[in-house]
């Protein structure tokens, strides 16, 4: 089995974790892979500012540093923060990947504009800051929200009604009000209420966790990765440099 490493960037239960993984059924998974899912020992919770996302960089770097030498044949940064995709890419010469690249990226092929509806507003900045770094600023038509504080543990659980109502309601409007054709889910705790849009809106729907899942596999399958001209490696790896720091959740640990 090829084995994929998937970290989400903030630590989490283990029972959460699960949830995590259902967005990857076995439809969506070639029976030649196996995914594992792991959590951030530490740092942020919410990625609620630039100051919780610099703590899930270093801590989603510390989680994926060593996966080249663990066996895995590819890693996915379970997040639209896309944290620490740079620096590991950098570390490591299998794939790495990550949703908001990934998304909107694909999204670009699919249509003319894109926009991404999402949890709450303190994630803005998230989908902002990836078009700027991918040249895309131009594609994307516009960022909505729901005003409802996303849970990393719970997911959507309990609140699917009024969640998937109020997602489809600004679904419809970046679509008929901003000029979206293609619609982006604003993160991978957001990937129950992909079914549902997808049937109610007539334009592409993307699952972030699930495109940036089989980009990895497709990368490891056409036996391509990126750029070690682009992300060079370091002249001094430190791979232990945060392993004094605690974990949140210590039976997560191997």
């Amino acid at each position: 089995m090829k084995r994929v490493l998937n970290i989400v960037p903030v630590p989490v239960p283990p029972e959460a974790l699960d949830a995590f993984a259902a967005q990857l059924s076995g439809d969506f998974v070639h029976p030649a892979f196996e995914n594992v899912f792991v959590s951030a020992r530490n740092g942020g919770g919410s990625l609620d500012s630039a100051y919780e996302t610099t703590l899930a960089d270093a801590f989603v770097l510390d989680a994926g540093c060593r996966a080249e030498e663990q066996g895995y044949v590819g890693v996915c940064v379970n997040s639209m923060s896309d944290s620490a995709l740079a620096a590991l890419r950098s570390r490591l010469s299998i794939p790495v990947v990550a949703p908001s690249q990934a998304t909107m990226l694909l999204a670009c092929l699919l249509g003319k504009k894109f926009s991404v509806v999402t949890m709450w507003p303190q994630w803005h900045e998230l989908y902002h800051k990836a078009a700027r770094e991918n040249g895309i600023t131009s594609r994307l038509a516009s960022v909505r929200d729901i005003g409802v504080r996303p849970d990393a543990a719970e997911l959507l659980a309990g609140k699917e009604e009024f969640v998937f109502a109020a997602l489809e309601r600004e679904a419809k409007a970046a679509v008929a009000e901003d000029g979206a054709d293609v619609i982006i889910l604003g993160s991978t705790t957001m990937h129950q209420s992909h079914a549902h849009l997808s049937t109610v809106l007539d334009v592409p729907v993307l699952n972030p966790g699930v495109v940036a899942y089989k980009m990895c596999e497709m990368l490891v399958q056409t036996g391509l990765s990126h750029s070690k001209q682009a992300y060079p490696p370091p002249e001094r790896p430190q791979d232990d440099l945060l392993a004094a720091v605690a974990s949140v959740f210590p039976s997560q640990e191997s």
